[in-house]
């Protein structure tokens, strides 16, 4: 382990944190509120740890996916930590492990809270807790990378690789950082288009931006008691639409900023994810036809919150834990599935799924035809053997990390249901489950060591596993 560069980027991190705790400060001075102080509090101590990890530059700029990994999956769990510091500073939160719980929920852009009642909190602490959702919801360690040079030979990529979702990760330009900037500049386009739309609704510029960052960011923190179903319908549909677009794989846009129209439609993941969305909204829509008075409240509300749940926004028009069997089961299962690959959506991937579906189908038609050979394409390119690989390995520490925190949930003593859909909820970053931790409810009823289990889940789900499992791997502390 080359622990000098692991360090210098850290410190790097850091110095963005403390840019970040930025605008929370400006929305205390402008709504005068006195809390403002913790974020400038925290924000001193970011600039002083910073200093501290970067004053001495690396001994060794060797950087293999190994540091990539750890690097970004401690940068993560220091930048929570950090994150966690101005809820305790102002007192809107007292407890140490909610606050932590509170900010790994942020950037992890899970949305799930223990806060009972967000509308009391001062409207800085709101800002932070959506900008949190921004910020992770196309990673810290992609925003450094278009900022500051690589360390060493296919540092840039070994970041991009530990931190961006889905089984891989490919350059849309030839160099890993200009790649970056346009990612960055779609997400950033998208997020101020919803800014736009939402305020020609009629919604406050607070709440535009706040609801857009959390949409961006597919997080799912809402600044009301009732997330978003106290807004207007035609708000209602913009988010829905936004959702969706931000759970699309951004490769796609990159081929229609390039023109190539067809090579973007034709991608099978985003067909499958739409097509999805499309099956299960009709099939939650007759299962809920008799709750509520229109057919466009109903489709409204089932779009609303297919794309909520796929996307693992976690925002919220209905309590939808009081639908019938076949809606909620439904919602369960896009838990699941999650967005594309290269999205800002968690679960486990539209694209794995796929993956897996054609490895069954190459398996029973060697079973037919023993002396068969046999390749998986997607998209007209043949799957690499090692992509396959990764998915059924992903998917196996996927089953044991879900299997084994359920069980720890379970010392609770509370319902299979509330443990079951509270931790697809955190490893699939969602937020919202059913029962005790369903959408009119909150995590606050768990206790610290719990609290602690979904915590890592949450950190694990946004990072792919990995980087946090390899954390607990003897092996990876080796010094070189």
């Amino acid at each position: 382990m080359n622990y000098s560069i692991v360090r210098y980027i850290i410190g790097k991190v850091l110095y963005f944190e403390a840019a970040f705790m930025g605008l929370p400060c400006v929305t205390a001075i402008i709504y005068k509120e006195h809390s403002g102080w913790a974020f400038f509090l925290t924000a001193l101590l970011c600039i002083v740890l910073a200093y501290l990890l970067t004053r001495k530059s690396p001994v060794n700029n060797t950087f293999y996916v190994k540091e990539g990994f750890v690097t970004v999956a401690l940068s993560w769990i220091v930048l929570s930590i950090m994150g966690a510091l101005p809820f305790l500073f102002c007192g809107s939160i007292t407890n140490p492990v909610d606050a932590l719980f509170e900010t790994v929920s942020g950037f992890t852009t899970t949305g799930a809270s223990i806060l009972k009642d967000v509308e009391i909190l001062p409207k800085c602490v709101l800002m932070w807790r959506s900008f949190t959702h921004w910020i992770g919801g196309m990673g810290v360690l992609v925003f450094l990378l278009t900022f500051v040079q690589g360390h060493g030979s296919g540092s840039h990529m070994n970041l991009m690789k530990a931190e961006s979702p889905g089984p891989s990760v490919s350059k849309l330009t030839p160099t890993v950082q200009s790649t970056a900037k346009i990612l960055y500049l779609i997400y950033i386009v998208l997020t101020v288009i919803e800014i736009i739309l939402l305020l020609l609704g009629g919604m406050p510029l607070f709440d535009s931006l706040t609801t857009s960052f959390g949409t961006a960011g597919t997080g799912g923190f809402g600044i009301k008691n009732d997330s978003i179903g106290g807004y207007s319908p035609y708000i209602q549909i913009v988010v829905t639409i936004f959702m969706i677009l931000f759970g699309i794989n951004f490769n796609a846009y990159f081929f229609i900023l390039c023109k190539k129209f067809r090579q973007a439609f034709l991608m099978t993941e985003v067909r499958c994810y739409l097509g999805i969305i499309a099956a299960a909204i009709f099939m939650i829509a007759w299962d809920i036809r008799h709750l509520f008075p229109t057919i466009g409240e109903i489709f409204r509300h089932a779009s609303f919150q297919v794309a909520s749940i796929i996307t693992t926004t976690g925002f919220a028009t209905a309590n939808f834990d009081d639908w019938p069997q076949v809606a909620k089961t439904t919602l369960i299962m896009l838990m699941f599935i999650g967005a594309c690959a290269g999205s800002t959506g968690g679960g486990i991937k539209v694209s794995r799924f796929i993956i897996l579906i054609k490895t069954i189908q190459k398996e029973l038609h060697t079973l037919l035809h023993p002396r068969m050979v046999k390749k998986l394409k997607i998209d007209g390119h043949t799957l690499e053997h090692e992509v396959v690989r990764s998915t059924n390995v992903f998917l196996i520490a996927y089953v044991l990390i879900f299997s084994l925190s359920v069980l720890l949930l379970g010392f609770n003593d509370f319902d299979l249901i509330t443990n079951f859909t509270g931790v697809a909820a955190t490893l699939n970053n969602i937020g919202p489950g059913l029962e005790l931790v369903g959408p009119t409810q909150n995590f606050s009823i768990f206790s610290d060591g719990s609290k602690l289990v979904l915590i890592f889940d949450m950190l694990a789900g946004r990072l792919e596993l990995f980087p946090m499992l390899l954390l607990f791997v003897p092996d990876t502390w080796k010094k070189y």
